[in-house]
């Protein structure tokens, strides 16, 4: 690795010519700069590259390949998110998303717990996304093993409809409507779209309706006012998992048991935010953030009735009602340190959960797959309360520090309501606390060529899922579970070349180690319940590599390779079957739900008119379904391919495009469950599928 850096570095320092890329600014470190200016790994996805090459924007898995050490598996189940991991963290998560933290529009979409949910992004209304990886990530607290932030693109000039018509294989269809312009001091931008598929596999339909709101108001004096508002409704049938023989044998069909139980998942959420910024002069600024939202889940799984026997199960239907709030207080000031600029930024962040969890049967007599009688009910609260300072100092001509940290504090506490026989009441309350320091030097080889290092201290709390079942099988949270605690190291460099032609590029390589103690893994899994346990050291380690170039003409390239080596660097004992029969995990095994290499290559022809295609190629090592690495989801390759024409009628800037995902019609698991309990590890990807796009624009 140390070869391939300084190889890397060598030749750009040789190479590196004059600017010749666009600026854009990102936040990701909460200071607006450059991102090839800031000492951390951190990539901006245009939203126009997000719509583009006939995608149907319903994943947001769709745009993330090219950006290196961030995997989005899309698991064709709508019932559950994507699995959404970068550097391997989040790759064990089996539903929602953990160990990333999500924002839209600076509104947090991860709770206080590190849960996280990605079914509002509406990727119609995106301006950009960003993604931040590495150290610099712990400035957002709890789960912070890496950032992902959407933001809506702000209405400007004259009113503009854009409508969009998706349609495709197994039943796509994706309707959409974007408005946006500006009326004096107001800018807006409202969305609106419905999905629905009757999925690729069997019992896998779903729909799901999705509204997006942007407001922005200069108030004057200084003053600007941003409100926020979505709203889902989603909902999919869960086809659940498939063993290895039901993978080989039959990828469109599903278990027996999610037929039988009719598995499946209603989501509905709605959210609010509002952000006011006041330049208060003398290079300061205050900025409020406040939001709150609720979001209430059914879901029926395909639990048997036998282990429902047992007096301390929860039953097989989860109904979570929730309820949340936040707010982030933040100070920005500009000034001077030793006669060199300095941008302090200090703030302090609050959120909080209230949660209302219920457990019915499955069954009501000899029926399955209905809501029976109740088995759980408890009222649960997390919160953080979270100071933060950071600071960039660019103390000499080619030289910056940045540096910051974060107090955290994340408080859990439950009440149960279900006390009956042998079910004792478990209520009970915890905190976990930790201080999170961060630092990045960065030095400007040349105006072409940046040369940085960060090192950082993160850490992972529990989330409430997680903390749900106690090991040994006894009623109660599992308040034993501690946090995980890691160290962040990154290196890289980052350049831009102007190459023949009109031909403009830029590359970033990172080299990155984190290691962690008391990692979260698995420790039963059966029944339907899974329980956890801290672990000892792990370590993650790798190289990222990323390459763009880019004509005035309309072409456009993009390359990304990762190389990761995620393992456990110290054995522990997991529990295999029931009842509980000890399994030692030793050390050396690979964190299971990540592949040791990743590459994404794009390749397009995108003019502003005319004729328009190109291909996108994608790579995946293969990946472990379970910490004892017993299998593994095969290495696959595949290759999608679009092509359409871009014209103007009347006032339309009218686009229409075809796409085939999957040319070659590969078998591959696009996703696995890690430590499935019953060995439905596989969730297949879909065969070769096509897609047909209209969009439109016309400005009033």
């Amino acid at each position: 690795m140390k070869t391939i850096f300084a190889g890397l570095l060598a030749g750009a320092a040789a190479g590196a010519l004059a600017q010749v890329l666009p600026q854009v600014t990102v936040t990701a470190t909460r200071s607006e700069a450059s991102p090839f200016d800031v000492p951390a790994s951190v990539d901006v996805i245009d939203g126009e590259r997000l719509r583009a090459a006939g995608r149907p924007e319903i994943n947001l898995s769709e745009g993330l390949g090219p950006v290196p050490g961030i995997v989005a598996r899309d698991r064709q189940n709508y019932a559950q998110d994507l699995q959404l991991s970068i550097r391997g963290f989040g790759a064990r998560s089996s539903f929602g998303v953990r160990g990333v933290r999500l924002y839209v529009d600076g509104i947090p979409a991860t709770m206080p717990d590190g849960q996280g949910q990605l079914s509002h992004f509406d990727l119609a209304s995106a301006g950009r996304i960003e993604v931040l990886r590495g150290p610099f990530s712990v400035l957002y607290g709890n789960s912070s093993g890496g950032v992902l932030q959407v933001f809506t693109e702000p209405g400007s000039g004259r009113p503009t409809v854009t409508p969009s018509l998706a349609v495709g294989s197994e039943g796509l269809v994706r309707p959409g409507v974007r408005a946006s312009g500006a009326a004096g001091a107001l800018r807006y931008s409202l969305s609106a779209n419905r999905f629905s598929t009757d999925g690729w596999r069997e019992h896998s339909a779903a729909e799901r309706n999705l509204g997006n709101a942007r407001l922005d108001l200069d108030a004057g004096e200084g003053r600007d006012w941003t409100l926020v508002a979505n709203t889902v409704k989603l909902r999919a049938d869960d086809p659940l998992g498939l063993s290895r023989s039901q993978f080989e044998s039959d990828p469109r069909g599903v278990d027996p048991a999610a037929l039988s139980f009719n598995t499946r998942k209603t989501v509905r959420q709605d959210q609010l935010g509002a952000i006011h910024e006041h330049r208060l002069g003398g290079g300061q600024q205050l900025r409020l953030m406040v939001y709150a939202g609720q979001r209430d889940t059914a879901q029926f799984q395909s639990i048997p009735v036998g282990p429902q026997a047992n007096a301390l199960h929860p039953g097989g239907v989860i109904d979570l009602e929730r309820r949340y709030a936040g707010t982030d207080l933040r100070w920005t000031a500009q000034s001077t340190l030793g006669s060199a600029p300095l941008e302090v930024v200090a703030g302090l962040s609050y959120d909080h959960l209230q949660e209302q969890r219920r457990g019915w049967q499955n069954f009501v007599g000899g029926v399955i797959g209905v809501q029976g009688a109740l088995r759980r009910d408890e009222e649960n609260r997390v919160s953080n309360l979270d100071p933060y300072l950071q600071a960039v100092w660019k103390f000499r001509p080619r030289w910056s520090l940045t540096a910051g940290v974060r107090h955290s504090s994340v408080s859990f506490e439950s009440q149960d309501r279900y006390i009956a026989g042998v079910n004792r009441d478990d209520s009970g309350n915890l905190r976990y606390r930790a201080t999170l320091p961060v630092a990045g030097l960065m030095y400007a080889w040349s105006p072409q060529l940046n040369v940085y290092g960060a090192w950082g201290r993160g850490f992972e709390t529990p989330t409430f899922n997680e903390l749900a079942y106690r090991p040994d099988g006894s009623a109660g949270m599992n308040f034993a579970l501690q946090p995980s605690r890691s160290r962040n190291l990154e290196l890289g460099v980052k350049g831009r070349t102007a190459l023949a032609g009109d031909w403009r590029s830029q590359w970033t390589a990172a080299l990155f180690q984190v290691g962690t103690r008391g990692e979260i893994v698995t420790r039963t899994n059966s029944g339907g319940r899974s329980s956890f346990q801290n672990a000892g050291t792990t370590r993650r380690r790798g190289v990222e590599l990323a390459w763009s170039a880019a004509t005035d003409a309309g072409w456009q390239v993009q390359l990304a390779q990762t190389w990761l080596d995620a393992q456990y660097r110290e054995a522990f004992t997991s529990c295999s079957g029931v009842p509980c029969t000890p399994l030692v995990i030793p050390a050396g095994n690979r964190i299971p739900g990540t592949a040791r290499s990743m590459l994404a290559l794009e390749v397009a022809w995108q003019p502003a008119r005319g004729w328009r295609g190109g291909a996108e190629l994608r790579r995946s090592g293969a990946v472990p379904v379970n910490d004892a690495n017993t299998d593994a989801a095969p290495s696959y390759t595949t290759l999608a391919l679009h092509g359409g024409y871009g014209f103007n009628v009347r006032g339309w800037d009218l686009a229409a495009t075809a796409r085939i995902d999957n040319v070659f019609d590969r078998r591959y698991a696009g996703s696995v469950i890690v430590n499935e309990g019953n060995g439905r590890f596989f969730e297949p990807a879909p065969g070769r599928g096509g897609v047909l796009k209209v969009a439109g624009s016309y400005a009033f």
